[in-house]
């Protein structure tokens, strides 16, 4: 390209000077025409015009890096988090709203020790008997009816979990550099730690549920069995005798 443009300046300067000889007067001095000189001053014209060319090229290289860090350090405009956080909320609220017995260890000794005792006083009255075994049954139908409930809303929170994962995705597709990438795949992973926290507390309520209702079942044993010692030890015991059920005549 530099030799094409010093042909032109050369043939343009050659063809100025003649014109010029030609429409002067005879009388007038004619102008010599340097053309070493000339060629010298394109080349370094032409020099001077490929260096600011790179320059050029040169500043766009670095703005264009620098766009490109600029995307890799922008943070992703979608969030999960408060999302999550309500589904959380929302599990741990339906554990908390257990009945009867909480999630408490205290809460558990007290109540077994009142009416899952691992054994029954002689002198225990009948009454006492009946109202734990009550008791009892409504502590496991209550169990079931919790479990219930957390079962409800771990299948409603699916749909939540859902819909995040498909925004997360889309975004991470979409993401223009490294840390939106990176922060999409960690939201992701926080979606699945919801559904696994839901997971855990179903685990627990169906856990709580049966083993009230195995305690209940345990304890019965040990009731019927106070029962059967009390009705026995009345009086001189039990004496069976022959009982005439309908009068011969």
């Amino acid at each position: 390209m530099t030799r094409s443009y010093f042909r032109v300046a050369l043939t343009a300067g050659i063809a100025s000077v003649s014109l010029n000889a030609a429409f002067k007067p005879a009388h007038a001095q004619v102008a010599v025409f340097d053309a070493s000189n000339f060629a010298e001053n394109v080349m370094t014209a032409a020099r001077e015009l490929q260096q600011v060319n790179n320059e050029i090229q040169s500043l766009e290289n670095q703005a264009t890096m620098l766009i490109n860090q600029a995307k890799n350090l922008a943070s992703l405009p979608y969030s999960t988090l408060a999302q999550l956080d309500q589904s959380i909320d929302q599990t741990q609220q339906l554990l908390s709203q257990a009945q009867n017995i909480a999630y408490d260890v205290t809460t558990i000794d007290q109540a077994f020790t009142e009416v899952y005792p691992e054994s029954y006083s002689a002198l225990a009255s009948s009454a006492q008997l009946e109202s734990d075994a009550q008791t009892r049954w409504e502590n496991a139908r209550a169990g079931y009816e919790d479990a219930m409930n957390v079962q409800a809303g771990a299948v409603q929170n699916l749909a939540t979990a859902h819909s995040e994962v498909d925004a997360l995705v889309s975004s991470s597709q979409s993401a223009e550099g490294a840390l939106q990438a990176s922060q999409a795949g960690n939201q992701i992973l926080g979606v699945l730690s919801g559904q696994l926290a839901d997971v855990t507390a179903l685990i627990a309520a169906q856990g709580r549920a049966a083993a009230l209702a195995g305690a209940a079942k345990a304890e019965s044993k040990e009731e019927a069995e106070t029962e059967l010692n009390q009705f026995l030890s009345i009086g001189s015991g039990y004496q069976p005798q022959t009982v005439e059920m309908f009068h011969s005549q």
